[in-house]
């Protein structure tokens, strides 16, 4: 009895500090995000070439209206050029695209990767740029996107992520993951980057040196989450990464349950791959060189998800609770006050990190899906392996409800 007693308490004590430590941090990040970012001096005035690249897969129903307002930037019209790139697309669609003043680069392969994709494209239109900006193919830039990108570049940045926020709230679930976005803005770009630390990427809407990112891409071929490797090597080689909030790309949010449980069935399985791979290179650079910025981005990929965490911590707490006033003498160890303070950690970071403009009745009705959503993403858990080996694709255009 008593090496039973010692291993439920050994695993109480580990799923706690699993679970707590999620916790204080995202309630320590999303405290930071109410506070403004430490603006940086411009220290030179050049006005830049970009290259948006914008790759897709089988995209006909968003791409052509995409790249006709990807042309619409208050940017000098000679100084960035749109670069579509197509992966499967219509014939019917390719011809829209043609009549366009983008450039078109028509790329096959056997597996589909957008890592492939950009180190295509980028082979393509040569080197005459400064600056790679890349969206995903359902993306919308606000007027003067390109105008604040240049603004951090002349302030010394060479990676910046802009602000992605929901061009969609159509659907219960498209709320909850416009709501799911803009809680990662607040807790993993804006806290982070108030207290100092690099933002994090997002897969879109995001500018690098251009040569730089050439360099950098040639040594990457992930199958999915291209992104996260992206930003551990970035971080590794102490390249900060700037956050724009002001910089807004407007992107589309899933609107099916099944659709939201592939796609991040292909984002956990990407974390957790990165995770295996870079954790011992992050605990030598954290304490060999004082690589902060790294290690804490280590440490994300092996954290809990924010619907994971909320819908955990509340089901751990209500258990305790339970079992302190049936079960008094129970061989649990931990006492439920400590799980009800990690759950009120983990409420008051959601408090702080949603926006105001999402405490509506809209919202309301939505968060009726949230225990369906919890749910799918716990099932999501056991069905990872082999996830991030092949290509899930996320269809896109706007449902009509």
């Amino acid at each position: 009895m008593d090496v039973l007693t010692h291993m439920v308490n050994g695993l109480e004590l580990l799923i706690l500090t699993y679970f707590g430590f999620a916790s204080i941090y995202v309630f320590l990040f999303a405290f930071a995000g109410l506070f403004n970012i430490k603006k940086k001096p411009q220290i030179i005035n050049k006005q830049r070439r970009f290259a948006v690249l914008i790759p897709g897969y089988k995209e006909d129903n968003v791409i052509v209206e995409v790249a006709r307002r990807a042309l619409e930037q208050s940017y000098d019209e000679h100084l960035f050029d749109v670069v579509i790139i197509a992966d499967s697309f219509k014939e019917i669609t390719l011809q829209k695209l043609r009549k366009l003043p983008v450039t078109l680069v028509e790329v096959a392969f056997e597996t589909s990767t957008k890592s492939k994709a950009l180190n295509q494209a980028m082979q393509v239109i040569g080197d005459a740029y400064q600056v790679a900006l890349v969206l995903d193919a359902d993306n919308i830039m606000e007027f003067d996107f390109l105008e604040r990108i240049n603004t951090a570049f002349n302030k010394g940045y060479k990676v910046v992520q802009g602000h992605r926020v929901a061009k969609n709230m159509n659907t219960p679930m498209a709320i909850l993951d416009a709501i799911s976005e803009e809680v990662n803005n607040h807790i993993f770009r804006k806290g982070h980057r108030v207290l100092g630390l690099s933002s994090a990427l997002i897969g879109s809407g995001m500018a690098f040196d251009y040569h730089f990112f050439k360099r950098t891409m040639a040594e990457i071929n992930a199958v999915g989450g291209f992104d996260k490797e992206l930003e551990l090597r970035l971080l590794r080689d102490r390249t900060q990464i700037a956050y724009l909030h002001e910089a807004i790309v407007l992107d589309e949010k899933v609107q099916k349950t099944e659709v939201f449980a592939n796609q991040r069935k292909r984002w956990l399985s990407a974390q957790f791959v990165y995770f295996k791979r870079f954790a011992v290179s992050g605990v030598k650079e954290l304490f060999l060189r004082g690589n902060l910025d790294f290690a804490d981005k280590v440490y994300q990929m092996i954290s809990p998800p924010r619907v994971l965490l909320l819908g955990m911590v509340l089901f751990i707490a209500i258990l305790y609770s339970l079992l302190d006033a049936t079960l008094p003498s129970s061989i649990l160890m931990v006492p439920s006050g400590y799980w009800q303070g990690t759950l009120g950690l983990t409420i008051l970071a959601f408090i702080m990190a949603v926006p105001r403009k999402f405490y509506t009745s809209d919202t309301l009705r939505a968060l009726a899906s949230l225990p369906k959503t919890f749910w799918v993403m716990f099932r999501s858990l056991f069905k990872l392996r082999g996830a991030n080996k092949k290509f899930i694709h996320t269809q896109h255009g706007t449902l009509n409800t």
